[in-house]
């Protein structure tokens, strides 16, 4: 019986420690929903929808929204990607790093152009450090966005507009869809 207790107790320990980090997968993309968003085929072949980590990219009707767009567009479509699940967003899309099939990190990639902010409200990771420096090399050389003389935030743009029908009525079907889903936006 000690025997048996010795080796359950750490394989349980182990399990509990990797239970909250889900692995990486293989995924092919379906679509590109903007520069930070993304649609793939994922386990079983079930879409997944996928925010990458750390970074927050203009929306579509922003400034630098197209090309934001179409960048990842060029990046990741029609490829197999590696997701590497970090978490989990409000709206139900897995938040990841994602890396393409010869190990670049799209989620460098985008900031790297000047097509990305660093997304400091929710970047908490060693990577984010590496974000930030190419952000302030792009900002220096200003590349993409940092062209513009006073780029403004995702986060600002979307606060600002977030009455207007265009950008509310898709924010509240998705809301709706979560809660008849998942019961988390009560």
């Amino acid at each position: 019986m000690k025997k048996f207790g010795s080796i359950i107790l750490p394989a349980l320990v182990l399990c509990a420690l990797c239970a909250g980090q889900a692995a990486a997968y293989q995924a092919k993309v379906k679509n590109v929903h903007d520069g930070d968003s993304i649609a793939v085929y994922g386990p079983d072949e079930q879409v997944v929808h996928v925010r990458l980590y750390g970074i927050d990219a203009p929306e579509f009707k922003q400034p630098y929204g197209y090309q934001a767009k179409t960048r990842l567009r060029k990046l990741a479509s029609r490829k197999t990607l590696e997701i590497e699940p970090v978490d989990t967003d409000r709206y139900g899309r897995t938040v990841a790093l994602v890396y393409d099939k010869d190990g670049r990190l799209l989620n460098e990639a985008m900031v790297a152009d000047g097509l990305a902010w660093v997304y400091e409200k929710y970047c908490q990771k060693d990577i984010c450090e590496g974000l930030r420096q190419l952000e302030a090399q792009a900002r220096q050389e200003r590349r993409g966005l940092w062209a513009d003389p006073a780029p403004q935030r995702p986060e600002d743009w979307r606060r600002e507009h977030k009455s207007e029908e265009w950008y509310a009525a898709p924010v509240r079907a998705v809301k709706t869809i979560a809660r008849k889903i998942t019961g988390v936006f009560k």
